[in-house]
């Protein structure tokens, strides 16, 4: 008996061994289990709400530094400007700022934050420094822009715009040389985009590009010697009319650019023999980029399946137009904005690159004739609409 009872003692421990084993593992596994994981990270905004918080963040600042300027010593018209550029930012912020961030009590998602309290500005901020603070604000929309989705892309390339220009008007006010690299070189044409290419030719096709700019070349110096220009009560039609594709199709859009700047030729040949001297110079060199822009707007309508409208052989100028040449040209530029802005939203690529460029020179020659492009360029913007910036 005393043997089977010392043989047993060794396997009972083992036993024992075994069982608080599994226990313990047991009891780890368990452990383990109820142990919360971290949480994953959350993933990151997409490129056009980073783009739009930080267009935001910028004008909420160079806001900021504006109001503590305006507040001080400045005089004159660095003054006026500075309060120019307040009421531009302001309107900016408003239309960058998200409606439910405005209206929200609570502290909004890390997706979707966006700073309410901007930082003071610097005690050495000049007006100087503004401006250039202010143009590199201005060129960073613009860049982002380009890769923006569509209705984002027209407000950034909007605000750069018009950032870029004050920065211009407060640089000059405070008599500094205007801030430099602020707007990129404009690209000869639209180009292909990502769109397909049209899988037929238009039926109705226009002259050769370089054929159709020598002719309107040629009328535009026939319009500048008479003395009345054609104008007609109702604009005549020419040509059979061929409805353009829907309203959110990128040809069509590219269709109305050409149609508005087929009138901005039309105006511009009714004035140049009205305008002063001095103003007939920088009037024909516009003329001339005007038609190249026509030519470049129906090259890239018929890329995208539109057909261009047939051009009018005259359009009713605004009563006032011929006694103050000047000013009929700030209308007609300023009119073109938003069709540069609906093809920048609609297109992507060269084109919409194009786009841009093509709403910052307009702006700048609405700008040169004495007319105000807005503070957000392109875009007809309701500011009763807007959400007003929280306190």
């Amino acid at each position: 008996m005393n043997d089977d009872n010392q043989e047993n003692r060794p396997r009972m421990r083992y036993f024992r061994y075994a069982v608080l084993s599994l226990a313990a593992l047991l009891v780890l596994s368990l452990g383990f289990a109820l142990v919360p994981a971290d949480p994953p990270e959350p993933p990151a905004p997409p490129f056009t709400e980073q783009a739009r918080a930080a267009a935001l963040a910028d004008a909420l600042e160079l806001r900021a530094a504006g109001l503590q300027l305006a507040g001080g010593t400045a005089d004159g018209g660095a003054a006026a400007s500075l309060d120019r550029v307040v009421t531009l930012l302001t309107i900016q912020a408003r239309a960058l700022l998200l409606p439910e961030a405005a209206a929200a009590s609570t502290a909004p998602s890390p997706a979707t934050a966006t700073p309410t309290t901007p930082a003071p500005a610097p005690a050495s901020m000049t007006a100087a420094g503004l401006a250039t603070t202010l143009a590199a604000s201005g060129t960073e929309r613009l860049r982002d822009a380009a890769a923006a989705d569509g209705g984002m892309a027209r407000l950034l390339a909007g605000a750069g715009t018009a950032q870029v220009l004050a920065a211009q008007e407060l640089a000059a006010a405070a008599g500094q040389a205007a801030p430099g690299g602020t707007a990129p070189a404009a690209p000869g044409s639209p180009g292909a985009t990502t769109t397909a290419a049209c899988p037929f030719v238009p039926s109705q096709q226009a002259p050769p590009a370089e054929q159709a700019q020598s002719e309107r070349h040629e009328q535009s110096e026939k319009q500048a010697q008479s003395e009345e220009p054609a104008q007609s009560e109702e604009p005549a039609q020419s040509g059979e009319q061929v409805p353009p594709p829907g309203p959110a199709a990128p040809g069509s859009a590219l269709a109305a650019l050409a149609a508005a700047e087929l009138e901005a030729v039309y105006g511009y040949q009714a004035a140049l023999a009205r305008l002063p001297e001095d103003a007939a110079g920088p009037a024909s060199e516009f003329l001339r980029r005007h038609q190249d822009l026509v030519e470049d707007a129906e090259a890239a309508s018929r890329l995208h399946c539109a057909v261009p409208l047939p051009q009018e052989p005259g359009y009713v100028l605004e009563p006032g137009f011929l006694a103050a040449p000047a000013a009929g040209l700030a209308q007609l530029e300023a009119a073109t904005l938003p069709a540069y802005g609906d093809v920048a939203a609609l297109t992507d690529g060269s084109a919409r690159t194009w786009a841009i460029a093509g709403l910052q020179a307009a702006a700048e020659r609405t700008v040169h004739w004495g007319g105000d492009p807005g503070a957000v360029p392109g875009i007809l913007l309701d500011e009763a609409r807007l959400p007003l910036l929280p306190e």
